[in-house]
């Protein structure tokens, strides 16, 4: 199946990158999207059957569309206002990888089935080493259907897929309760590390420390390295986590329910992108605490 299967891979970022790699590395015949010529220059060279900026150009000659944008907007954009739904054909699945809230995915599903077309509610979560491997973890929610569409897709870029039930929207909402922790966990991570400079600890010391300890957290090993070599270069940036952190807030206000953590962490972000480090890599969180040096404030 998979030697005539085609996929576009619209939003070549760190994550959809790492997964159109994947998808070619798995035999699927794959197009790429995006503005960035560096990005389409790079997955041309790694065996893309055609790279542009505009996926309506492949929309004749895919079986699958996987859309790894930031946010609904750029979703709804690209399928909707640039016309992409309208030129699929009828029954393409198209899988909505984005962070975006269960009423924004609910929506999308109404108007993709307008133009005949499946839609996989398909979050995606590991980082851009995992989805470079073709091992990302999907939450996926949909028909049975859109399942069975997209399975070679979700073979080639992930280690673990998560059929969460046949509702569009509860893909979504996993993926939101998950971003809670990982947006708690960075922030928690920023203010240790931050204590640790204040109280003259050597921060590559004090990361050794948690890392072989029980303190420790996937986010904690992967994003507070960022802070001990001083580099702030964006694979996820604090911006991301400002609309994250909002719509796990919206979340927990459309169910009533309290959220204590999350909405100081979401302060947190706010008050970084409010600093101007919002396109700096998440981690970039601690500068907001003041009165310490960190590596790199010497240079």
């Amino acid at each position: 199946m998979t030697q005539s299967y085609s996929v576009a891979v619209i939003g070549l970022g760190s994550m959809g990158m790492g997964a159109a790699l994947s998808c070619i590395n798995a035999g699927l015949t794959t197009y790429g999207v995006d503005l960035n010529p560096v990005a389409l220059e790079q997955l041309n060279k790694a065996g893309a059957a055609a790279t542009g900026t505009d996926a309506k150009a492949y929309a004749a000659d895919v079986d699958a569309v996987m859309l790894l944008v930031v946010n609904a907007k750029q979703v709804n954009t690209i399928l909707f206002d640039l016309g992409l739904a309208a030129a699929l054909k009828p029954g393409t699945a198209v899988m909505v990888s984005a962070t975006i809230s269960a009423d924004d995915a609910k929506a999308i599903e109404t108007k993709l089935n307008e133009h005949q077309l499946l839609m996989l509610d398909a979050p995606v979560s590991g980082g851009a080493a995992k989805a470079a491997a073709g091992e990302m973890t999907i939450m996926a929610s949909g028909s049975e259907q859109a399942f069975a569409k997209l399975q070679p897709v979700l073979d080639a870029t992930s280690a673990k897929t998560y059929n969460i039930g046949t509702e569009i929207g509860l893909g979504a909402t996993v993926k939101i309760i998950h971003q809670l922790l990982a947006g708690v966990h960075i922030a928690a991570g920023a203010e240790a590390m931050a204590m640790a400079a204040k109280a003259g600890i050597p921060l590559d010391t004090m990361y050794d420390v948690v890392t072989n300890a029980a303190g420790n957290s996937w986010m904690f090993e992967n994003r507070m390295k960022h802070v001990v070599n001083g580099d702030y270069t964006p694979t996820s940036m604090v911006d991301i986590f400002v609309k994250d952190m909002g719509l796990v807030a919206d979340t927990a206000k459309s169910l009533n329910f309290p959220s204590p953590l999350a909405s100081t962490a979401y302060n947190m972000y706010l008050n970084a992108s409010n600093a101007g480090y919002g396109h700096q890599a998440d981690a970039a969180v601690i500068k907001t605490f003041s009165g310490i040096t960190l590596p790199g404030d010497e240079a």
